[in-house]
């Protein structure tokens, strides 16, 4: 599928301000000790600003791995992005399957919470990288 620039501008932006929601939505619930939730939240609000960053450089991914993929190989690999930080992402991806899918799992709060301000950090280096 061959987008426009606009078209692409305003996916970017619309990824990029579901982001910055899902963000809110991991500490809000962090409140609320929902630790499944959170990770899920922290793992979306990463999934999404990776998005941006991979539709702004012009790749698109069909899928989840395939957007951990696309971003090793163009920004980790690259060393746009720090291999800690691809570890990051991957780990976020993990957490978030373990907690919607894995029976008879529940993430705690020493799972979650160390997650929290790295993710933070890994969107505003992805943020910045779009330029946009």
């Amino acid at each position: 599928m061959s987008l426009s620039e606009e078209e692409r501008l305003a996916i970017v932006a619309y990824r990029k301000q579901k982001a910055s929601i899902a963000m809110h939505e991991a500490e809000d619930v962090a409140t609320l000790e929902h630790w499944n939730l959170v990770a899920n939240r922290l793992y979306y609000a990463c999934y999404y600003m990776a998005s941006a960053l991979l539709i702004s450089k012009g790749f698109q991914a069909q899928t989840h791995v395939g957007v951990l993929r696309l971003i090793g190989l163009h920004f980790v690999n690259q060393n746009l992005l720090s291999r800690e930080e691809g570890r990051l992402f991957s780990r976020l991806f993990d957490m978030r399957q373990t907690g919607d899918y894995d029976d008879m799992f529940d993430l705690s709060r020493e799972d979650v919470t160390p997650y929290i301000n790295p993710a933070k950090e890994l969107i505003r280096k992805m943020e910045l990288l779009i330029g946009v």
